[in-house]
């Protein structure tokens, strides 16, 4: 029962049961289903009770799979616990999987996240619908070498951003398991951390139920190789069962080597019954909770097959559609009249087609944009003009002379000169086969290895070379009998190809748009290239191909309007300097196009707001893996260069005004509560949707606060010069940081403002606010353990594991180079020697030392001893020539290859 596909045990009356069915977006890989915007759109909506019934209708749809459509493989009915929604906040615009989360900030990710679990779970007190399952814990935001990729989380990032997307939603009781991630945290694998009972389970133990906490597919197994973390596979699989993994997600459906490992661990004596009681039990409740061992109790067993793709499914898609659409920018040009914008033309790779990603259903039906367009346009005698500003190329071989596959293809570029190539005559994709022949066979790309990509490398005189992005390997030609094959391995050995012009892209799509009133050009991604799971994106630069038949088509007509299709932001510097309109929406299901022509042409308003900063395409981007939110400068919240579009953005097509911002109280204490209240005006003569959003900022404070931080947000719809009065619940608690002297939230007394704004870039009203209180004692470091994680600063150093169990230490990130910890306000008083706790593995490293600093004077060196093992610890002790005096700022600087996990400052009385 410890393995995803638990089998049947019939003495018991139990049956088979599967952990987990994929229901990000909507049902999914079980068949046709309703398919809804990407979480990321579902995020830029700020919207809870959309997302909610969004929820609920995959809920619904995934229970009327369940108990009627047969799963593909394994003997199970398709698992009722969802694996779903995806917290993992979207720090870095780069990961791969950014379509699958929420937002950049933790609150708007818990609050977004919290009402799709509630919508997952429904609201029957005993039973659930299905069991939400969040993912990924824990600071998984890269695909590059995710498997072995640490995360480094000083204390302050871990409880303020990471922990702080999951933790409310856990404490609410919305959510009814968790998966590991696949990297580690801070040197320790995920899926053995022991914040999985220490946080997670904690925080769930007052809501009266348990976390059943499952693997992520592999990640058992990663622990002994890739990560090379322990030496063999029983080991592995004990620490994570004792770490809180209930369910191995390995080896699919054989549950015999997983299992076998964990029935070794037993023999040996590193688990025992009652680790293995311990994780059944969770997995049972979770099945009583769901129905299944009293149908006749179950209040939802009656929903049946009809509720696939109903009509109110489809009426929900296309409102989720419209309300996560965001206009980034418009000087008038929308929305667009159709009674006076008689033809549209409808330009691009994505203009007349609809993407599924890894996680979408199959779609019931596609209404693309231009389809979208064509439908609203005629009542109004309108028309819509589709060029997808392809070019329509034949590769001739220099070998034979023939052209490949004897047909012809538009090619679409999709970032960093990635291509796909289509069948002019099929539209079907060219690819690669097992065999390495080539065939255009593909309707659609989404397989987990695509191998429909390709570049065509410039080989001199004219040529070109056709290179498998898949496998790197370039197509050769037989000059016997003219097969091709994609196996050269090297440039010398690939076929030239002979690249012959049959249609202009860019020419076709200026000529249209020249003889159109206006412009619509459908950019993005593609989401199953240049950026997915296990692939992430090396800048946030538009498409070449893309960036250049947008310049053409916007010298050619004015009157133009992009629209980004995408599952992530991209740097739209020239766009929003010479275009009149640019929208954003996340690849939005089978309605997108019904939704896009609804908010182009006015009958609906642009409801969604960015959820995550749009960096302009200057702007020197942290490196991907700095986790370091606060040193590296990520998100809305420390990022100090100006963003292009910023957190929270978005416009509408009438004015807003906001008046008389009110607190009840300008003076709290650290207990205390403010209700702060703001007048909201629609100043327009139309309907509109505007989002308050309240923000928080620290003033003077003693710690790097952030630029502002989100309090709470609200969503209204104010009828034409309607005004109504909001009035939000400010706690001192929302205003606290994570105090690293005391290891707790802590709320600084002393002076804060509290900020009403449209975007974290437009804030509207400000008003001071007060805390009183003590002011914070210096930190205690004399006869007291300081953990070096626990610092306020450092430079060149990583945070790695203390042992494979539990514990941080520190270490030079390059051990040529001396990593500095800083330590504020230190009180050093009668101070006379330290006590470091240092591990060094590498013999003879005699190198190795650490010094003492207060202020700019060094006050002693500790020569760190050899212990043989990165995880053997040892003690080492140095006296200072005088008592320390005074409160300081305290340096430790460590030289060489040795990790520090602690200190402590002894007095003359004490030890």
């Amino acid at each position: 029962m410890l393995h995803q596909h638990a089998p049947a045990v019939p003495r018991l009356g139990l049956a088979a049961f599967r952990t987990g069915s994929e229901a990000l977006h909507g049902l999914a890989w079980q068949g046709v289903a309703t398919a809804f915007p990407q979480a990321v759109g579902l995020g830029a909506s700020w919207d809870e009770d959309l997302v909610r019934r969004v929820g609920e209708a995959t809920s619904v749809e995934l229970r009327a799979s369940h108990g009627h459509r047969k799963p593909s493989t394994g003997s199970s009915a398709h698992s009722l616990q969802a694996w779903a929604p995806v917290l993992n906040l979207l720090r870095d615009p780069r990961w791969g999987r950014n379509e699958e989360g929420y937002s950049e900030d933790p609150a708007h990710t818990a609050r977004i996240g919290e009402a799709f679990c509630r919508g997952l779970a429904g609201d029957h007190p005993a039973y659930l619908r299905t069991a939400p399952v969040l993912k990924h814990f824990l600071a998984y935001n890269n695909e590059d070498d995710r498997c072995t990729t640490s995360s480094g989380l000083r204390p302050r990032v871990l409880h303020e951003y990471d922990l702080a997307a999951f933790r409310p939603v856990v404490a609410s009781g919305a959510a009814t398991g968790a998966m590991a991630a696949y990297n580690l945290v801070n040197g320790r694998p995920c899926h053995v951390s022991g914040l999985i009972e220490e946080e997670l389970r904690r925080w769930a133990r007052p809501t009266g139920h348990e976390l059943f906490v499952v693997s992520d597919a592999e990640a058992p197994s990663n622990l002994v190789d890739p990560e090379h973390y322990f030496d063999d596979h029983a080991v592995s699989h004990a620490a994570a069962l004792k770490a809180g993994i209930d369910s191995f997600t390995d080896h699919g459906e054989d549950s015999a080597t997983p299992v076998g490992r964990l029935r070794e661990a037993l023999e040996r004596g590193l688990i025992d019954q009652q680790d293995v009681d311990r994780a059944v039990r969770r997995q049972l409740e979770l099945r009583f909770r769901l129905g299944e061992f009293d149908p006749e109790l179950d209040p939802y067993a009656g929903i049946g097959p009809e509720l696939i793709d109903c009509p109110e499914h489809r009426d929900l898609a296309r409102e989720a559609a419209i309300g996560s659409t965001v206009l980034l920018k418009n000087t008038g040009l929308l929305p667009l009249d159709p009674d006076r914008t008689r033809r549209i033309a409808v330009i691009g790779p994505l203009a007349d087609t609809l993407c599924e990603d890894w996680y979408s259903g199959d779609m019931p039906y596609r209404v693309t944009v231009a389809d979208g367009l064509a439908a609203a346009l005629g009542p109004h005698g309108g028309q819509v003009v589709r060029v997808a500003g392809t070019d329509r190329i034949a590769l001739r071989s220099r070998t034979t002379g023939e052209p490949l596959r004897g047909t012809q293809f538009d090619v679409a570029e999709w970032g960093q000169d990635v291509l796909t190539l289509c069948a002019a005559d099929t539209g079907l994709f060219l690819s690669v086969k097992e065999d390495a022949t080539l065939a255009a066979d593909r309707e659609q790309l989404k397989t987990w290895f695509i191998n429909e990509t390709f570049r065509l490398a410039p080989a001199g005189d004219g040529a070109v070379l056709l290179q498998s992005v898949h496998t790197g390997r370039y197509a050769a030609v037989d000059p016997a009998d003219g097969r091709v094959t994609v196996t050269a391995e090297t440039p010398q050995d690939a076929e030239r190809w002979h690249r012959e012009l049959v249609r202009d892209g860019l020419a076709e799509a200026v000529a249209a748009a020249g003889e159109a009133d206006a412009a619509v050009v459908v950019l993005g991604n593609h989401p199953m290239v240049n950026g997915r799971e296990t692939e992430d994106r090396t800048d946030i630069a538009l498409p070449r191909m893309q960036d250049a038949l947008l310049r053409a088509v916007a010298a050619a007509r004015p009157e133009t309007a992009l629209l980004v299709m995408s599952s992530y932001p991209y740097a739209l510097d020239w766009a929003d300097e010479h275009l009149p309109a640019v929208l954003w929406t996340s690849h939005g299901g089978q309605e997108t196009g019904n939704a896009v022509a609804a908010v182009l042409l006015g009958a609906a308003e642009p409801g969604g707001r960015l959820p995550q900063t749009w960096y302009r395409g200057d702007d020197p981007l942290p490196a991907r893996l700095d986790y370091d939110i606060i040193k590296a400068g990520w998100t809305y919240q420390y990022h100090r260069a100006a963003a292009l579009y910023p957190f929270g953005h978005g416009l509408s097509y009438t004015e807003f005004s906001c008046r008389d911002l009110v607190l009840s109280h300008s003076v709290i204490d650290r207990d205390g509560a403010v209700d702060v209240t703001v007048s909201l005006a629609n100043t327009g003569a139309r309907p509109g949707t505007e989002v308050a959003q309240l923000y928080v900022r620290a003033v003077d404070a003693r710690y790097e606060a952030p630029l502002l931080r989100l309090a709470d947000f609200r969503k209204v719809r104010l009828e034409p010069y309607q005004q109504r009065e909001l009035t939000f619940r400010l706690s001192a608690g929302q205003l606290a940081h994570w105090d690293v002297a005391t290891g707790a939230f802590a709320v600084d007394p002393g002076g804060y403002e509290v900020v009403v704004a449209r975007s974290c870039g437009h804030p509207l009203r400000t008003a001071p606010l007060t805390v009183t209180g003590p002011p914070p004692d210096p930190r205690v470091v004399v006869e007291r353990r300081t953990r070096a994680v626990d610092f306020d600063d450092h430079a060149d150093l990583t945070i790695v594991d203390a042992t494979r169990v539990e514990g941080d230490a520190v270490t030079p990130t390059d051990p040529s180079r001396p990593g500095t910890l800083l330590f504020r306000g230190v009180d050093l008083s009668g101070a006379v020697r330290v006590t470091a706790e240092t591990a060094l593995e590498v013999p003879g490293a005699t190198s190795a030392r650490l010094e003492l600093r207060a202020g700019e004077g060094l006050v002693a060196e500790i020569a760190v001893p050899v212990t043989g093992d990165r995880y053997a610890w040892t003690t080492a002790t140095a006296e200072f020539a005088a008592p320390l005096d005074g409160v300081h700022d305290l340096s430790l600087v460590l030289h060489g290859a040795f990790r520090l996990a602690g200190f402590r400052l002894g007095s003359a009385d004490g030890s």
